[in-house]
């Protein structure tokens, strides 16, 4: 990896985990142009390195991520409309990048989590908060929607809860964001490596390439009727079974030993 080109957050592996850790703690780890531009660089490196399994994204500090830099934020209310639909045009497609990415992402939410920062979170398959960590969708109170994160976090909080916290702006804590379906898991501020880090060795029982197909598989099913989807389905299954890995998967089994890619613990 090429952690040293990145200014605005950390890519560090250990193994074949991976951890990005946002670092502009002097803004609350706010987003800007250049935030934006790098994370979807180090989705895209993520993404395609063989060496990568698991990625844990979490931020440095008290906060996990305060939304949109107010810098940034100025600057952007002076835009025309061609400027800021581009702009808004290269967040969406950061935001999918980090929910595409062919391997399991685990959010750690080390505190406040706001706007944007809720998208990023969402985008994630799993997610473990800190006991002290809040989430707010505060766009409507600054007369804005929250457009571009809006379906990552519809499937996670669902219709319900979008029109209360989507609509009202407050704030709600980690334990709340666990009802409605936006958080996993609720540990102690201490316990919260040791958390995301045993998710992450969860993840690593499972073979890359089935991992890979697994996410494509649930973004692709979730919106689609059976009719749509069910020969597609069956292709994917077929081609899996034979596959170097699906028959080393069957092999393992039956010889009762751990599968070559397993390192999980």
């Amino acid at each position: 990896m090429t952690n040293e080109s990145y200014t605005t957050f950390r890519l560090e592996q250990d193994k074949a985990v991976a951890t990005l850790t946002l670092d502009r703690p002097d803004v609350r780890n706010a987003f800007d142009e250049t935030m934006i531009a790098e994370l979807s660089c180090a989705f895209d490196e993520v993404a395609c390195d063989e060496t990568i399994r698991v990625l844990i994204l979490t931020g440095a500090g008290a906060v996990f991520c305060a939304g949109a830099d107010l810098n940034w934020m100025k600057r952007v209310a002076g835009y025309s409309y061609e400027e800021n639909l581009e702009d808004a045009r290269v967040f969406a497609k950061m935001i999918e990048k980090l929910y595409r990415i062919p391997k399991p992402t685990i959010a750690s939410v080390n505190g406040a989590c706001m706007g944007g920062g809720v998208g990023l979170v969402c985008a994630c398959d799993v997610t473990v908060a800190s006991t002290d960590a809040v989430f707010a969708l505060r766009e409507v109170l600054l007369g804005i929607a929250p457009a571009t994160i809006a379906p990552y976090v519809l499937r996670k909080m669902g219709e319900r809860w979008a029109r209360d916290y989507f609509l009202t702006g407050r704030t709600f804590d980690a334990q709340r964001a666990k009802e409605i379906g936006m958080v996993d898991d609720v540990v102690a501020p201490g316990d919260l490596d040791a958390q995301s880090r045993r998710w992450a060795q969860r993840f690593l029982h499972a073979g890359p390439d089935a991992a890979r197909v697994t996410k494509a598989l649930i973004s692709r099913v979730a919106w689609s009727s059976i009719e749509d989807v069910q020969e597609e389905m069956a292709d994917v299954i077929a081609r899996l079974r034979c596959s170097a890995e699906g028959r080393e998967g069957f092999q393992a089994f039956f010889e009762k030993r751990r599968p070559s890619w397993d390192s999980g613990e």
